[in-house]
């Protein structure tokens, strides 16, 4: 049986209609006609390239597409960015699944076709996992997927042993960061256990990777103060379409401690008007309510009413330019943050530019009497050691249970 059999049919559509489909996708989504334009020209390029090289929809991965824009390496800068955009999109295009060409997962892996379709339908609907998470450990293991597909003899039925997993190791931490090896671990261990739940493998191998200790160091989490907070809220631009959306997600940042993926997550029946809540899809897909208050739901009304527009997207957040989409990840939040903070003058070091907020909000509770329970509560902590982490910045409280500092003779 033939691959073009195998997947349904869907790749003997020959390369130029796929063209079609994804062009006809992006007009779809809001794109200009002058920008269709310059893909179109771009991709019938590709097309006809590609018919010459015999290579399909269904063939075509990253090193066709370098291949392709070899070519053009000694073009005008500005020609060769057009074509690089539309080549690597039409790429994600196939990859995506959206017209049935590409395969998930590639049929040369030792565990057959799907296996990672499977692993990541696994982690989202039996771990509960988040997108963000998924994203993190789906590009370990189709690393790991291929290193064993490249394998002597990686298709037979003893393709996975203590030995290929420790090869695969040492193979990917040379030079790598402490943090990177933990998580290569952490999505190993995962898969692991998912191929022995699943009946794919007799024994579970998880216990063959080697954990990497992580050391927490006792510091402050790095917030914004109350005086901060404001001025931020202040500096934002209401007067344009862009600054009306932000200062709604500033809001929701600031006086409910939202993170970033939730925030982003928002869709239009998460906003309960008659009620006045918020539904807000947290860690672990719990779902929690929240107070719609007053000042955020003027900001969200005005943003809807007059920004936002019709859209075939339910997400509450869209982005500036085509495609009308909702934001594409949590990295739109902090980058918007980002912004708002040199506005105000604030300077902040590090990552995690929205969680100042919520690390801001946790510790004004602290200052104003609030216990960990309630900060646990509204922060919606699964754990409250995760809590116990602000009560270092109440430096003022810790100085009150202080005991004094013993001098010589026992007296003060």
């Amino acid at each position: 049986m033939n691959r073009t059999t195998l997947e349904g049919g869907a790749c003997q559509k020959p390369f130029d209609e796929h063209v079609a489909l994804f062009l006809h996708h992006l007009r779809a989504a809001g794109y200009a006609e002058r920008t269709l334009r310059q893909k179109r020209w771009a991709l019938r390029s590709l097309a006809r390239w590609a018919q010459r090289k015999g290579i399909t929809a269904a063939d075509f991965h990253d090193r066709h597409a370098a291949a392709f824009l070899a070519r053009s390496s000694g073009r005008a800068k500005d020609f060769v960015a057009v074509q690089r955009r539309a080549v690597r999109q039409f790429l994600g295009f196939l990859r995506s699944g959206t017209i049935g060409a590409y395969p998930r997962a590639s049929r040369n892996t030792p565990v057959g076709h799907g296996l990672l379709q499977d692993y990541e339908d696994y982690l989202r609907n039996n771990r509960g996992l988040a997108e963000n998470s998924i994203r993190v450990y789906v590009p370990f293991i189709r690393s790991f997927l291929a290193s064993q597909a490249a394998r002597p003899g990686g298709a037979s039925q003893r393709w996975l042993n203590t030995l290929a997993i420790r090869d695969f190791i040492l193979d990917h931490i040379r030079h790598r960061s402490g943090e990177y090896i933990r998580l290569l671990g952490t999505a190993l261990r995962s898969f692991l256990r998912f191929l022995f739940l699943s009946g794919r493998i007799a024994r579970d191998l998880s216990a063959s990777v080697p954990t990497v200790r992580k050391y927490r160091q006792a510091v402050p989490p790095v917030f914004l103060s109350p005086e901060e907070v404001e001025r931020v809220l202040a500096k934002a631009d209401r007067s344009t379409s862009t600054g009306r959306r932000d200062y709604a997600i500033l809001l929701l940042l600031a006086r409910l401690g939202l993170r970033a993926g939730e925030t982003v997550a928002l869709e239009l029946d998460d906003l309960v008007w008659r009620t006045g809540e918020i539904v807000v899809h947290g860690k672990g897909r719990i779902v929690d309510r929240l107070p719609l208050l007053s000042e955020i739901g003027e900001a969200l009304a005005a943003y809807l009413r007059e920004d936002r527009g019709a859209c075939a997207s339910r997400r509450v957040f869209l982005r500036r330019w085509a495609p009308r989409t909702g934001l594409t990840g949590p990295a739109a939040i902090g980058h918007i943050v980002r912004a708002a903070l040199v506005r105000a003058d604030i300077h902040r070091s590090g990552r995690g530019a929205a969680h100042l907020f919520r690390h801001g909000l946790a510790t004004k509770m602290i200052r104003h009497g609030a216990s960990m329970s309630e900060i646990a509560e509204l922060l919606r902590h699964r754990s409250q050691t995760t809590t116990a982490g602000y009560s270092q910045v109440s430096f003022e409280t810790l100085r009150t249970v202080a005991l004094p500092w013993p001098v010589s003779g026992g007296e003060q």
